[in-house]
């Protein structure tokens, strides 16, 4: 970057030679731009987009733009600020659609999250049903199928711990467990 000590910077600048100087990279320049036209032009975008902190954003970007392609500014086809203010205002709308897409992402994916209302008698009706068929399921095992199930699944016991508390070996309880739940499976499954 280079900086240009024969340029004034001040306000006696002329911005069309300001902005030739940015474009060969002078960053002296480019401050002098900067100073001169960014309370403008955070105004403008603050009025686009309404949110302090989304109006600087936007006047970031714009000048970065403005840095980055100030060598396609022509003077012959506008003035210094309307270009600066054209830039800002493409941003700052570029930055109201940016987070009304967000928004409407995030409502989208609401709205597609939302669960139907359901039946809640009908579930009410379901679930005792099933009850009943889970008990006269567990009335159809012998009481030793039962007991084994209601320390294994009621009581929380592992295969060992049930053994122990009934004392006996271990194969014989997981035998019994296994048996329980396959007699369970059936007259479940013959009940539909």
């Amino acid at each position: 970057m280079t900086s240009s000590s024969d340029l004034p910077a001040g306000p006696a600048a002329v911005p069309a030679d300001l902005m030739a100087a940015v474009a060969a990279g002078d960053e002296a320049a480019f401050r002098a731009v900067y100073r001169r036209y960014a309370p403008i032009a955070y105004g403008l975008a603050l009025r686009v987009v309404r949110d302090p902190h989304l109006a600087q954003d936007a006047l970031q970007e714009a000048f970065a733009d403005i840095w980055a392609s100030a060598a396609t500014f022509d003077p012959r086809s506008s003035s210094v600020r309307a270009w600066v203010m054209l830039l800002v205002h493409r941003r700052a709308v570029d930055r109201v659609r940016r987070e009304q897409a967000e928004r409407d992402r995030g409502t989208a994916w609401t709205a597609g999250r939302h669960e139907p209302a359901h039946d809640h008698v009908a579930e009410v009706v379901e679930l005792r049903a099933e009850h009943r068929r889970v008990r006269v399921a567990l009335d159809g095992l012998t009481p030793l199928q039962r007991e084994v199930l209601e320390l294994a699944y009621h009581g929380g016991l592992t295969h060992h711990q049930v053994a122990a508390r009934l004392d006996i070996p271990l194969g014989t309880a997981k035998t019994r467990i296994r048996d329980a739940l396959r007699s369970l499976r059936t007259a479940l499954e013959d009940d539909l």
